[in-house]
Parts: structure tokens; sequence; C-alpha cells
């Protein structure tokens, strides 16, 4: 009798499948955040700072080159640029006007480039390779946004490339997350372009008018550099070229750029 009792005792206990579930569940959670928390501790930071001066070096396919600021061109000459689309050097007096603006048709490279120095950070594509939806993603990128700016490049041997001062990156996909890891790393990157507080404000007819821009024109091979027509991208500037004070406080000056 006593041992159908404890038979049937043994029998009635049920196993706790709401508590082991229960458990199951703040295991895999408690697993699932420490996972988490160290994969967001490893993970890279493309947000400038004093100890990461240059997060652009953690992104796959970024070039790096030292350019000297301030190195002047007048609005008749042209720079033999190394590189296409160039991203430092000598470069136009006065600046494409680069606070959001989306050039429909492309523009003359000698401005765009001042724009870096200024530390905007231009998106140029290949008009015949990125589609419409494409220019559109891109272009989302840069309207409404300060110190960036977008125009199509004649003949640029990817479809899209990113430049800031003395960084380029070239990719072939509108979505391609490197994209925004450039802007976030480069764009008013304190540590990276030499006109810290200079504008990208439009300065008018007669400087460089934001509707009616000079035209791109291609680049001349350096056996063009004479000096005076064609400018080595790292001569100094021309005593000629005009400048300004646009690196102290931003204001926008009445006597060109620098």
């Amino acid at each position: 009798m006593s041992g159908a009792r404890k038979s049937s005792a043994v029998r009635g206990r049920s196993t706790p499948w709401g508590m082991i579930s229960l458990i199951l569940v703040v295991v895999l959670f408690a697993g699932g955040l420490g996972w988490y928390l160290v994969a967001k501790a490893n993970a890279p930071s493309y947000t400038p700072s004093e100890r990461n001066q240059d997060p652009s070096t953690q992104i796959a396919g970024v070039q790096v080159i030292k350019y000297t600021g301030g190195n002047h061109v007048l609005p008749d000459q042209r720079v033999a640029y190394t590189h296409s689309p160039p991203f430092g050097g000598a470069h136009d007096g006065f600046w494409a006007a680069c606070n959001g603006v989306v050039y429909p048709t492309p523009v003359r490279q000698e401005n765009l480039v001042h724009d870096l120095e200024h530390g905007a950070v231009w998106i140029a594509y290949n008009p015949d390779t990125v589609s419409s939806e494409g220019v559109a993603t891109l272009a989302s990128k840069v309207q409404g946004q300060t110190y960036m700016v977008m125009a199509p490049y004649p003949g640029l041997d990817q479809p899209i490339s990113l430049q800031s001062w003395g960084h380029q990156l070239k990719v072939s996909d509108p979505n391609d997350p490197r994209i925004d890891q450039f802007i976030q790393a480069l764009r008013l990157n304190r540590y990276q372009y030499p006109e810290v507080g200079a504008t990208c404000a439009a300065l008018g007819p007669g400087q460089f008018d934001q509707d009616n821009p000079p035209p791109f024109v291609p680049t001349p091979p350096t056996s063009q550099i004479d000096g005076k027509t064609v400018v080595d991208e790292n001569a100094a500037g021309n005593p000629a070229a005009t400048t300004d004070q646009s690196g102290m406080g931003g204001a926008v000056p009445s006597t060109g750029g620098q």
C-alpha cells in the first residue's frame, strides 16, 4: 500500500516546463545582450574625435593624400590634377556654393576643389552609368545638408566618387554603406581640412554664380603645364588670384575665396 502511494506521488509530479522556458529565455536574452554589447564596443566609429581624428581610415577603399591648402588659380587657369576627380591641391580662388547644392550639370572642378578646403564633401557621379533612381538616392544625402555638394562628372572611371580634402572613395552602388560612413567621417572633420570655419555659402554673379556655374572642362595633361594657363596641382598660389578671410568666422568675403 505504501509503495502504491509512493508511486502515485512520483507520477503526480509534473515537469515545470514554464519555469524551464522562462530560465531559457532569460539565459538567451542575457547571452544576446552580451553579444550585442561586445559587438557594439568593437564596431568602428566613424565620428571624428581627438583620439580618432581620421575615422575614414577604417573604411575600405579610401585613398588619403596630404595636400597643402591655400594655393589659388585664376578663373581662366586650369590645374593639371593627377587624380580624377581631384580631391586637393591648387584650386580657384572662388568656391562653388556647397550648402546642400545638387548641380544638374557638370561644374568646373577647380571651384569644387575649393569646397573641400572648406570642409565639404563632394559627391561626383558618372551620368552615363548611374540611373535616375541612383542619382535621386545620392541627392537625398546632399539636399538640405550644409557642406555637401553634388554634380555629374563626365568620364568618371567608377559610377560614384566621393571627395573631401585629401580623401577619396570610389564605389559602384548608390546604396553602398561606405558612402554614409565617408560623409560621417569627413564632412566638417576639423582635423582633416585647412580652412576650419570657412563658409560654403553662395558668392553670387561675378564670383561664382550658383545658377550659372562655370562649366566642367576635362583635366589637362601634365605635359601642358606652363605655369600660366595650366598649373601644377602642387604649385604655389598665383599672387594675382583672389584671396579672402573666409577661414575667420565663416563670413562671406567680398574679395574671393581661400
